[in-house]
């Protein structure tokens, strides 16, 4: 016999990771960076029809201090890069950070010197949201995606260890620019 058989009816068993991440799933504060087109698509999906706030996320927030989501949404620009990661910088632990958009993913179809490929050379980047522009219902399905990871997420300095390691490992990463390929 079990603990279960001896707890009353009613009674919830969990870890206090998955109770915390449940917490946190459904609290999020995105903070808004839209940078291009990709931007009109997230503020539809912060409207009446799509309504984002039934995820927790009720409005976007201009500090990052108060924010713990990053949705960059569009190309990223080199004069923009440290003020991305500067902000980034700024906002509290845990924090997350969604690629919207093809351009914020990879660079899209900007491969030049002006444009940074793929805004995890800068900051490291936890879903991807293909798209040109991404549709507000992919926007929402990356979100629950997020949502997902979120609730699986170890607390504490096991978190620490996993962010400085996906960091480190984004920022060592060969940029794009530099890869050979078949369009090279």
């Amino acid at each position: 016999m079990g603990i279960e058989e001896k707890l009353p009816s009613g009674f919830l068993l969990t870890t206090v990771e998955g109770l915390a991440g449940y917490v946190r799933k459904g609290s999020l504060w995105p903070a808004s960076f839209g940078l291009a087109c990709c931007a009109i698509e997230m503020m539809a999906t912060a409207g009446g029809r799509f309504d984002i706030a039934r995820f927790g996320m009720e409005a976007f927030r201009a500090s990052p201090r108060q924010a713990d989501l990053m949705i960059v949404a569009g190309r990223v620009s080199q004069k923009m890069a440290p003020v991305l990661r500067q902000i980034y910088d700024q906002m509290v632990e845990p924090k997350w950070v969604l690629a919207m958009g093809v351009c914020a993913s990879s660079g899209g179809m900007f491969n030049n010197y002006a444009i940074v490929q793929g805004v995890d050379h800068i900051v490291p980047v936890d879903i991807y949201l293909p798209g040109c522009p991404p549709r507000p219902e992919m926007l929402l399905n990356a979100i629950l995606t997020l949502h997902e990871k979120i609730q699986q997420m170890p607390l504490g300095v096991h978190r620490d260890e996993v962010a400085r390691a996906a960091e480190q490992a984004a920022l060592a990463a060969t940029p794009t620019i530099q890869m050979k390929g078949l369009l090279r």
